[in-house]
């Protein structure tokens, strides 16, 4: 396993647990908790991407897309399931067991995408280079699904994190 592979799965793990545990605890919602964290997880994922695409098979790059379209589709499931509540700090996310169950599925299908796409292309890089991006695609999708809630709720985003 390459150190650009080891370095992805560290940094992919880290934001799991992370954006996981403080839906799971509960947590204030900010603009910077809602877009920094997935918009830099997509900048960083086409950095890694964008290099290796030119060297995809349309096979590979149809697979990516249809990754892509799943875990955006996951993404705005757990955005819908969280509990929203306002408080007098603003926006308050708290997930459920649906929350948990559908992130293990994204982590499931994910992980089970890697192997398909190992198993079908031995030599993918792209396989390999998407998973940031690919995780910075569901939370994106999530935090959107979250904003837009929100936003059609009333509930203002809090102005700092607790």
């Amino acid at each position: 396993m390459s150190a650009h592979v080891v370095l992805a799965v560290l940094v992919a793990g880290f934001v799991l647990v992370r954006v996981v545990g403080r839906q799971l605890v509960g947590s204030l919602v900010t603009q910077r908790s809602l877009f920094v964290l997935p918009g830099a997880l997509l900048a960083l994922g086409l950095f890694s991407l964008w290099p290796v695409l030119h060297q995809a098979s349309v096979g590979e790059l149809a697979f990516l897309l249809l990754d892509c379209v799943l875990l955006l589709g996951f993404g705005v499931a757990r955005g819908a399931s969280l509990r929203l509540t306002r408080t007098p700090e603003g926006l308050w996310q708290k997930g459920t067991t649906a929350t948990l169950l559908l992130w293990l599925l994204t982590i499931a299908l994910r992980v089970a995408g890697a192997f398909a796409s190992q198993a079908l292309w031995p030599h993918n890089p792209v396989s390999q280079a998407s998973l940031v991006f690919t995780i910075g695609l569901t939370i994106a999708a999530q935090s959107a699904t979250v904003y837009q809630r929100a936003q059609n709720q009333h509930i203002p985003l809090a102005t700092q994190q607790a």
